[in-house]
Parts: C-alpha cells; sequence; structure tokens
C-alpha cells in the first residue's frame, strides 16, 4: 500500500517524468485545498453538541470571521493565523 501511495504522488512530483497537466487540470486542481480545507473546518466552526451553533458566543465562529476579514485586509498567512490564534484563545 505503501509503494501504491508513493509512485501515485511521485508522479507528479519528479520533474524529469514527461508527465504535463494541461492549464484546465491544473486550474481545476487549485480548488482542491480550499474545498478540503473547508470539509474538515466547517464542522468545527459552526457545529457545536450535534447542533448547529450561530450565535455570537460562539468562540470558533468570532475566530473564523476574524480571520477571514483579516485575511482579505492584510493578505498575510502567518500574520492571520497568529492574531485569530490569539483571539480564539483570549475569547475562549
Amino acid at each position: 500500500m505503501t509503494v501504491i501511495i508513493f509512485i501515485s504522488r511521485y508522479i507528479f512530483i519528479e520533474p524529469k517524468l514527461p508527465l504535463r497537466l494541461s492549464a484546465s487540470v491544473v486550474k481545476f486542481l487549485s480548488y482542491s485545498a480550499p474545498a478540503v480545507l473547508t470539509a474538515i473546518l466547517a464542522p468545527i466552526v459552526f457545529i457545536q453538541d450535534n447542533t448547529l451553533h450561530l450565535n455570537l458566543d460562539n468562540s470558533y465562529l468570532i475566530g473564523a470571521i476574524f480571520a477571514v476579514l483579516l485575511i482579505l485586509i492584510t493578505r498575510n498567512t502567518l500574520l492571520t493565523a497568529i492574531l485569530s490564534m490569539l483571539l480564539f484563545f483570549l475569547i475562549h
């Protein structure tokens, strides 16, 4: 199983192999990271105790909103991560 996974990743990483992806495939794959992160983070932010929790006392929601606004303003990932975690720990 390890060999199969390694080979499937190595094909895309090794620059000497003649595999080239079209521009449309590269653009399509560029959406995979945000999609995966959204699928992981949405239940953490919005669901608590098996119920939808959209109140302002939800520290996860406040931290996520702050992080989105901060990244839109600063475009600095490291600063956004540090400040949003600091806010989360202060209100949690």
